[in-house]
Protein backbone atom coordinates (compact mmCIF):
# COMPACT_ATOMS: atom_id res chain seq x y z
CA UNK A 1 0.00 0.00 0.00
CA UNK A 2 1.24 3.53 -1.33
CA UNK A 3 1.56 6.30 1.55
CA UNK A 4 -1.06 7.98 -0.37
CA UNK A 5 -3.12 4.98 -0.60
CA UNK A 6 -2.55 4.22 3.83
CA UNK A 7 -3.72 8.39 3.77
CA UNK A 8 -7.03 7.27 2.17
CA UNK A 9 -7.39 4.02 4.16
CA UNK A 10 -7.37 6.03 7.54
CA UNK A 11 -10.87 7.22 7.00
CA UNK A 12 -12.15 3.24 6.29
CA UNK A 13 -13.42 1.47 8.88
CA UNK A 14 -12.04 -1.67 7.51
CA UNK A 15 -8.55 -0.52 7.83
CA UNK A 16 -9.07 0.34 11.67
CA UNK A 17 -10.63 -2.89 12.48
CA UNK A 18 -7.62 -5.21 11.15
CA UNK A 19 -5.48 -3.04 13.68
CA UNK A 20 -7.22 -3.10 16.42
CA UNK A 21 -7.79 -7.04 15.71
CA UNK A 22 -3.96 -7.30 16.04
CA UNK A 23 -4.01 -5.38 19.11
CA UNK A 24 -2.74 -6.75 22.79
CA UNK A 25 -5.62 -7.26 24.50
CA UNK A 26 -4.47 -5.56 27.79
CA UNK A 27 -2.19 -2.61 26.33
CA UNK A 28 -3.52 0.45 24.24
CA UNK A 29 -2.48 0.23 20.12
CA UNK A 30 -1.27 3.93 20.26
CA UNK A 31 -2.32 7.00 21.59
CA UNK A 32 -2.55 9.33 18.76
CA UNK A 33 -0.17 12.58 18.94
CA UNK A 34 -0.55 13.29 22.91
CA UNK A 35 -1.09 11.44 26.01
CA UNK A 36 -3.60 12.90 29.22
CA UNK A 37 -0.15 14.11 30.74
CA UNK A 38 0.76 16.25 27.78
CA UNK A 39 -3.08 17.01 27.32
CA UNK A 40 -3.65 17.85 30.91
CA UNK A 41 -3.01 21.92 30.26
CA UNK A 42 -5.48 22.16 27.50
CA UNK A 43 -7.57 20.50 29.60
CA UNK A 44 -7.11 22.54 32.88
CA UNK A 45 -7.61 25.62 31.04
CA UNK A 46 -11.12 24.89 28.68
CA UNK A 47 -12.28 21.99 30.25
CA UNK A 48 -11.60 21.88 34.70
CA UNK A 49 -11.30 25.65 34.98
CA UNK A 50 -13.69 26.80 32.27
CA UNK A 51 -16.29 24.72 33.73
CA UNK A 52 -15.60 23.90 37.10
CA UNK A 53 -17.02 21.31 39.15
CA UNK A 54 -20.04 21.82 37.59
CA UNK A 55 -18.75 20.35 34.54
CA UNK A 56 -18.21 17.42 35.87
CA UNK A 57 -21.62 16.02 35.61
CA UNK A 58 -21.80 17.52 31.79
CA UNK A 59 -21.90 14.98 28.88
CA UNK A 60 -18.51 14.61 27.14
CA UNK A 61 -18.52 12.97 23.79
CA UNK A 62 -15.35 11.40 22.56
CA UNK A 63 -15.18 11.55 18.72
CA UNK A 64 -13.50 8.69 17.02
CA UNK A 65 -11.87 7.61 20.17
CA UNK A 66 -9.96 4.18 19.41
CA UNK A 67 -8.45 2.44 22.36
CA UNK A 68 -6.97 5.98 23.68
CA UNK A 69 -6.99 5.85 27.50
CA UNK A 70 -8.00 9.42 27.84
CA UNK A 71 -11.54 9.31 28.58
CA UNK A 72 -10.64 7.26 31.69
CA UNK A 73 -7.87 9.58 33.08
CA UNK A 74 -10.76 11.89 33.02
CA UNK A 75 -12.94 9.50 34.64
CA UNK A 76 -10.48 9.42 37.76
CA UNK A 77 -10.96 13.41 37.35
CA UNK A 78 -14.51 12.96 38.31
CA UNK A 79 -15.91 13.36 34.93
CA UNK A 80 -18.52 10.36 35.47
CA UNK A 81 -20.86 10.92 31.92
CA UNK A 82 -18.46 10.13 28.87
CA UNK A 83 -19.79 8.68 25.76
CA UNK A 84 -17.30 7.19 23.29
CA UNK A 85 -17.97 6.27 19.56
CA UNK A 86 -16.12 4.83 16.96
CA UNK A 87 -17.05 2.86 13.41
CA UNK A 88 -14.70 -0.05 14.38
CA UNK A 89 -16.42 -2.53 15.98
CA UNK A 90 -13.63 -4.17 16.99
CA UNK A 91 -12.10 -1.64 19.39
CA UNK A 92 -15.57 -0.72 20.64
CA UNK A 93 -15.80 -4.55 22.26
CA UNK A 94 -12.48 -4.56 23.12
CA UNK A 95 -12.44 -1.37 25.38
CA UNK A 96 -15.90 -2.06 26.51
CA UNK A 97 -14.69 -5.68 27.44
CA UNK A 98 -11.02 -4.10 29.05
CA UNK A 99 -13.55 -1.73 30.97
CA UNK A 100 -16.14 -3.41 31.77
CA UNK A 101 -15.48 -2.43 35.93
CA UNK A 102 -16.04 1.53 34.70
CA UNK A 103 -19.42 1.45 33.17
CA UNK A 104 -19.05 5.51 33.42
CA UNK A 105 -17.82 5.18 29.97
CA UNK A 106 -20.28 4.29 27.86
CA UNK A 107 -18.65 2.46 24.01
CA UNK A 108 -21.13 2.92 20.82
CA UNK A 109 -20.46 1.65 17.18
CA UNK A 110 -20.82 4.74 15.06
CA UNK A 111 -19.67 6.86 12.28
CA UNK A 112 -18.95 10.34 13.96
CA UNK A 113 -20.27 11.42 10.28
CA UNK A 114 -23.88 10.45 11.08
CA UNK A 115 -24.11 10.29 15.05
CA UNK A 116 -27.70 8.55 14.46
CA UNK A 117 -27.44 7.35 18.15
CA UNK A 118 -26.18 10.77 20.13
CA UNK A 119 -29.27 13.27 19.95
CA UNK A 120 -29.17 17.19 19.30
CA UNK A 121 -27.62 19.34 21.73
CA UNK A 122 -26.95 16.83 24.31
CA UNK A 123 -23.25 17.07 24.66
CA UNK A 124 -21.69 19.61 26.75
CA UNK A 125 -17.95 19.07 25.50
CA UNK A 126 -16.93 17.40 22.08
CA UNK A 127 -13.24 16.10 21.86
CA UNK A 128 -11.27 14.71 19.09
CA UNK A 129 -7.65 13.95 18.79
CA UNK A 130 -6.55 12.68 15.32
CA UNK A 131 -10.07 11.61 14.05
CA UNK A 132 -10.69 14.43 11.49
CA UNK A 133 -7.07 14.38 10.39
CA UNK A 134 -7.69 10.80 9.60
CA UNK A 135 -10.36 11.64 6.98
CA UNK A 136 -7.83 14.43 5.47
CA UNK A 137 -5.27 13.50 2.60
CA UNK A 138 -4.25 14.95 -0.68
CA UNK A 139 -3.05 18.24 -1.50
CA UNK A 140 -3.84 21.00 2.00
CA UNK A 141 -3.99 23.77 -0.78
CA UNK A 142 -6.59 22.17 -2.49
CA UNK A 143 -8.10 18.61 -0.60
CA UNK A 144 -10.02 16.19 -2.80
CA UNK A 145 -14.16 16.52 -3.02
CA UNK A 146 -14.22 13.17 -0.66
CA UNK A 147 -12.04 15.26 2.11
CA UNK A 148 -14.54 18.00 1.96
CA UNK A 149 -17.92 16.03 2.25
CA UNK A 150 -16.50 13.70 4.90
CA UNK A 151 -15.12 16.53 6.94
CA UNK A 152 -18.13 18.82 6.14
CA UNK A 153 -20.79 16.46 7.16
CA UNK A 154 -18.56 16.01 10.26
CA UNK A 155 -17.99 19.26 11.40
CA UNK A 156 -22.41 19.26 10.73
CA UNK A 157 -22.69 16.44 13.17
CA UNK A 158 -20.82 18.00 15.56
CA UNK A 159 -22.36 21.01 15.54
CA UNK A 160 -25.71 19.09 15.97
CA UNK A 161 -24.64 17.23 19.01
CA UNK A 162 -23.90 20.21 21.00
CA UNK A 163 -25.70 21.91 23.17
CA UNK A 164 -25.70 25.34 22.55
CA UNK A 165 -23.22 26.44 25.38
CA UNK A 166 -21.31 23.61 24.78
CA UNK A 167 -17.98 23.20 23.54
CA UNK A 168 -15.72 21.52 20.74
CA UNK A 169 -11.92 20.87 21.78
CA UNK A 170 -9.67 19.70 18.65
CA UNK A 171 -6.16 18.60 18.91
CA UNK A 172 -3.78 18.23 15.52
CA UNK A 173 -0.67 18.37 13.95
CA UNK A 174 -1.93 19.94 11.20
CA UNK A 175 -0.75 23.65 9.65
CA UNK A 176 -3.87 26.12 11.22
CA UNK A 177 -4.08 27.72 7.87
CA UNK A 178 -4.90 24.45 6.24
CA UNK A 179 -7.22 23.12 8.68
CA UNK A 180 -8.70 26.42 9.73
CA UNK A 181 -11.29 26.70 6.67
CA UNK A 182 -12.18 22.80 6.74
CA UNK A 183 -12.70 23.59 10.83
CA UNK A 184 -15.00 26.66 10.06
CA UNK A 185 -16.35 26.56 6.23
CA UNK A 186 -19.28 27.80 6.73
CA UNK A 187 -18.27 30.65 9.51
CA UNK A 188 -20.90 28.87 12.04
CA UNK A 189 -18.33 28.50 14.88
CA UNK A 190 -16.24 30.86 17.52
CA UNK A 191 -12.77 29.63 17.09
CA UNK A 192 -9.85 30.21 19.18
CA UNK A 193 -6.18 28.67 19.07
CA UNK A 194 -3.80 27.73 20.74
CA UNK A 195 0.14 26.19 20.12
CA UNK A 196 0.63 23.01 22.90
CA UNK A 197 3.30 23.09 24.76
CA UNK A 198 4.93 20.38 26.32
CA UNK A 199 8.63 20.19 24.44
CA UNK A 200 8.55 17.82 21.65
CA UNK A 201 9.91 18.29 18.38
CA UNK A 202 6.97 17.87 17.01
CA UNK A 203 4.16 20.91 17.08
CA UNK A 204 0.50 20.44 17.87
CA UNK A 205 -2.37 22.46 18.02
CA UNK A 206 -5.30 23.07 20.49
CA UNK A 207 -8.53 24.67 18.90
CA UNK A 208 -11.52 25.54 20.95
CA UNK A 209 -14.91 25.79 18.95
CA UNK A 210 -18.21 27.40 19.67
CA UNK A 211 -21.52 28.17 18.01
CA UNK A 212 -21.88 30.96 17.36
CA UNK A 213 -25.45 32.82 18.55
CA UNK A 214 -26.80 32.45 14.70
CA UNK A 215 -26.37 28.73 15.21
CA UNK A 216 -28.19 28.03 18.41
Amino acid sequence: MSSSEEAQALGRSEFWDERYAKADSDKPTHEWFRGFSALEPFFDKHLFQARGNEGKSGRILHLGSGDSTVPYDLLERGYTHQTCVDFSKVVVELMAARHSDRPQVEWKVGDVRDMVDIEAKSIDVAFDKGTLDAMIYGSPWSPPDEVLENSGRYMKEVQRVLKDDGVFLYVTYRQPHFIKPILNRDSEWEMEMEVMGGGDSFEYFGFILKKHAGTK
